[in-house]
């Protein structure tokens, strides 16, 4: 595993508190290979409010219908990961642990 998956997997099950009320929760952990986890990585890093109510999320943990799957040229994206915005969900590419880590908080500095 490379340094940035394992720290990703390390903060599995981790729940912080942030100011206002706020909190977040990782869930992170390594899985075979499939067609809808090419990366090898199941994950779900949620924000919440003060209420439990969950503001943001990223994860792969399940399949969702957008018309904005399809890549260019045709070829229909398989792959399971998204982004959760309060109700509207939309596609999120996958780059690498790292860059799911700093687009998390990016999407987190926007709310908190």
């Amino acid at each position: 595993m490379s340094h940035n998956l394992n720290t990703l997997v390390e903060l599995n099950g981790y729940t912080f508190r942030l100011d206002g009320g706020y909190w977040v929760k990782f869930e992170a952990y390594v899985v075979n290979i499939t067609e809808h986890i090419p990366h090898g990585i199941s994950y779900s890093l949620t924000l919440h409010d003060r209420n439990n109510r969950r503001i943001v999320g990223f994860d792969n943990a399940h399949g969702y219908s957008s018309k904005s799957r399809r890549k260019k040229f045709g070829c229909r994206k398989v792959t399971w990961d998204h982004k959760h915005n309060c109700e509207t969900v939309v596609n999120y590419d996958f780059e690498s642990p790292e860059q799911l880590m700093v687009d998390f908080w990016e999407e987190v500095g926007k709310v908190v």
